[in-house]
């Protein structure tokens, strides 16, 4: 300490004491406090323990800073003396640091130039080939009692050494603008500049950085998940259409037929809210009215003296649930006028978003004319001027009421120009995607006689024999079995609607035993309203069934109702052998449908199928102990006439394992056509072409893709566990968005209703 003016080696000093002011000395030498403010704090730490330093000029100590070798000299003699350390003390020691600070020194007296006074370090000047092997049994000198006799470096500064001061840096400066400083500066003064270099505001990219997907990269596939074992599956086939059978030529033959040889029989008949007949279409009517219709839509519909409508245009039908007799004569009169009926829903306001899109199909059809009745089109929102309003997203349409009084009567002699329709486009289904989307789904009359026919065939229909539909009758198979199937035999159909439900949820039951109806197609949510409200009804009876046709059965949680009513109504008349679950979809149409035993169909099945095998697409048997499974029930046999498949859910349709899940494909003639005026994706889904293994096609004639996902089971029963447009894909596995649905309905009071989850 006698560079700085002061025998500090007289002095006893505190270890806290000399710990401050090795302190000092490292932020000097590293250039983080200038001359003056070093000699301020150290003369503020040593005022107490030497009293002449109080009396010391300020300008001897400055002078005094950059020691001359008297100063040098002096100090030596003094290292010599041993002095107390502490372990404290030893931290602050670095010969590194010393010898450099020496070798600076030395350096500088050469040159006889003044020492720096700003922010470069002496480290700088002690290049790496001037060092010479230190000798490591030599004491290292104390660098808080001075700065010794100058020497060379004798260590390399790139090896990491023991010792070496806290805040050391061997990067150069740079400043703010990225600009390289020759020197060496401390790690407070490069922390700064980094922090000005660092934008303020984080790149836009980063704010849309999803983890979900560094988590979804790192997930491997588990060696353990179950794979397919089986063989590769083959086309099943069904039956063929019986041959010998006196089928009506088409569907319109029919009609007259009925409506000719058979006037008076009872073709629909509708409820109203509390359950009566309010009004009985025979078969007679349906057909008068229908000519009615489609005379005056091809003669009394002008526009500048033009005939609005010509052969081959749509035609939207707007008619509510609770008015099917009106439907289905406006159905049947576009028929025999050779349009094309878009049977929709009656829009509520003008800007419902759901009639937005049924808007787009109806633009994009080219429809002009939507028919409807008085009662109807009075509760449809109006314009100022007494008009139907406009609907958001809907093209320029007019309106026509179809009730008998607003309907012209063909001459004698007039005779509907559509007698055997032959490939034309029949009608056009509404389907609406996962992504709201509505696309149209056109049906040839082909497909609708061979539908008809297959259906007749694998339900055993007869005429006159009594339907009773909870269905909406405008699509789906309310539609094909209401409307369609019913006509082409003669059938008489009781259509309960879907108010009456709401009232009474065991009015179609009443109806079934009112009517002694043979067949009734109801949905899986019809027969859990009907266990709610069965207590206490005592004179119902459904022993006159001998088909219950379940329309969405192949939903997961519809095996659950199916057991639950059973149970509840097997003491009133119902026999296990009458639930027959079914399968479809817009595309396909029907696909499967159990058949009782007297129609030649084998005993139903379930399958308990582990989740986690699901999850892999695999089909694994399990117990239905455990809540990791899946109950599902058969839907029976394929329709009668077509060929089924199942091919891998994603590229290249090849045919799947039997012990694997796939997508469900159809080949028949009771499928639909295509999506009306979407021809890409109507050959994705209309014109697929399963492959083998080795890439050979299965077949010459194309398939239909049903979105379906299932697997054929034994007895050539088909089995589905899902739809395509459900399916969740979480990393590699598959969740089916039913399964979510019937695992969330387990947890509540009614559980016995949806039990296997």
């Amino acid at each position: 300490m006698a560079d700085r003016g002061c025998p500090l080696e007289a002095v006893p000093l505190p270890a806290e004491v000399r710990e401050s002011l090795a302190e000092l000395e490292l932020e000097l030498s590293e250039g983080d406090i200038t001359q003056k403010g070093y000699e301020k704090k150290r003369a503020k730490l040593l005022a107490r323990y030497i009293p002449l330093i109080q009396g010391i000029d300020p300008s001897l100590q400055t002078e005094s800073r950059p020691p001359g070798p008297s100063l040098t000299a002096a100090a030596a003699p003094n290292q010599q003396k041993s002095r107390p350390t502490t372990s404290r003390d030893e931290r602050f020691r670095s010969d590194v640091h010393t010898e450099a600070v020496q070798a600076a020194l030395a350096k500088y007296k050469e040159r006889k130039m003044p020492m720096p006074s700003k922010r470069r370090s002496a480290l700088v000047h002690c290049s790496v080939e001037t060092c010479t092997p230190p000798a490591l049994h030599s004491a290292p000198p104390d660098v808080t009692t001075g700065l010794g006799e100058p020497s060379f470096c004798t260590r390399p500064l790139e090896a990491p050494v023991r010792g070496v001061p806290r805040g050391f840096r061997s990067g150069t400066l740079e400043t703010a603008d990225g600009v390289p400083v020759s020197g060496r500066v401390s790690s407070k003064i490069q922390q700064l500049l980094n922090t000005l270099k660092r934008p303020k505001r984080p790149p836009l990219k980063e704010f849309f950085v999803d983890d979900s997907e560094e988590l979804l990269e790192v997930q491997q596939p588990d060696p353990n998940q179950p794979k397919p074992e089986g063989s590769q599956m083959v086309v099943l086939k069904g039956e063929p259409l019986a041959a010998g059978t006196s089928w009506p030529p088409s569907l319109l033959a029919a009609l007259q037929q009925w409506g000719t040889a058979q006037p008076k029989a009872p073709c629909l008949t509708a409820l109203d809210t509390a359950g009566k007949a309010t009004y009985t279409l025979t078969y007679g009517k349906l057909w008068s009215r229908s000519l009615k219709l489609a005379y005056t839509l091809l003669n009394k519909l002008t526009s500048k003296n033009e005939p609005l409508l010509k052969p081959g245009d749509r035609v939207a039908l707007v008619f509510p649930n609770s008015d099917p007799a009106m439907f289905v004569v406006a159905f049947y009169g576009c028929l025999l006028a050779e349009l094309i009926p878009v049977p929709m829903e009656v829009p509520l306001t003008r800007k419902d978003a759901g009639g937005q899109q049924v808007g787009f199909l109806l633009g994009s059809c080219g429809v002009a004319l939507a028919l409807t009745t008085e009662a109807c089109q009075k509760g449809l929102p109006k314009a100022p001027t007494g008009e139907v309003a406009t609907f958001k997203g809907w093209p320029p349409v007019a309106w026509l009421v179809v009730d008998g009084k607003h309907l012209a009567k063909p001459p004698k002699d007039w005779h509907p120009p559509a007698q055997n329709p032959g490939a034309g486009t029949a009608y056009i289904e509404y389907k609406t995607s996962k992504e709201g989307s509505t696309m149209g789904i056109t049906v040839s009359h082909a497909s609708l006689l061979a539908q008809c026919r297959a259906l007749t065939q694998a339900c055993g229909y007869s005429e006159a024999e009594t339907l009773t539909n909870v269905l909406d009758f405008k699509r789906d198979a309310g539609l094909w079995h209401g409307v369609l199937t019913s006509v082409i035999n003669r059938m008489h159909v009781v259509s309960v609607p879907y108010a009456l439900m709401k009232a009474n949820p065991l009015s179609w039951i009443q109806s079934v035993s009112s009517y002694k109806a043979r067949t009734a197609l109801v949905k899986s949510r019809d027969m859990h309203w009907s266990l709610l409200a069965q207590r206490g009804q005592r004179d119902v009876s459904l022993s006159s069934l001998r088909m219950l046709i379940v329309a969405d059965g192949a939903n997961p949680w519809s095996v659950s109702s199916c057991d639950a009513f059973l149970n509840a109504f097997q003491s009133r008349g119902l026999r296990p052998e009458v639930i027959c679950p079914c399968a479809s979809s817009p595309e396909a149409l029907t696909v499967a449908v159990r058949r009782p035993p007297d129609l030649g169909g084998p005993p139903p099945r379930k399958a308990v199928l582990s989740m986690n095998g699901l999850s892999h697409g695999v089909i694994r048997v399990d117990t239905e102990e455990k809540l990791s499974v899946l109950t599902v029930q058969d839907v029976g046999q394929v329709v009668p006439g077509a060929s089924v498949c199942v091919v891998k859910v994603e590229g290249t349709p090849y045919l799947c394992k039997t012990d694997e899940v796939g997508e469900i494909c159809v080949s028949s003639g009771t499928t639909g056509t295509a999506y009306y005026g979407l021809l890409g994706i109507t050959k994705n889904i209309f014109e697929t072409t399963p492959v083998t293994a080795a890439g050979a096609p299965v077949s010459d004639r194309p398939f239909t893709r049903t979105g379906l996902l299932g697997f054929i089971g034994p007895d050539s029963l088909v089995f589905v566990v899902g739809k395509l447009d459900g399916l969740m894909m979480v990393g590699a596995r598959r969740h089916s968005a039913d399964d979510v649905v019937a695992t969330a309905l387990a947890v509540e009071p009614m559980k016995f209703v949806y039990r296997g989850r």
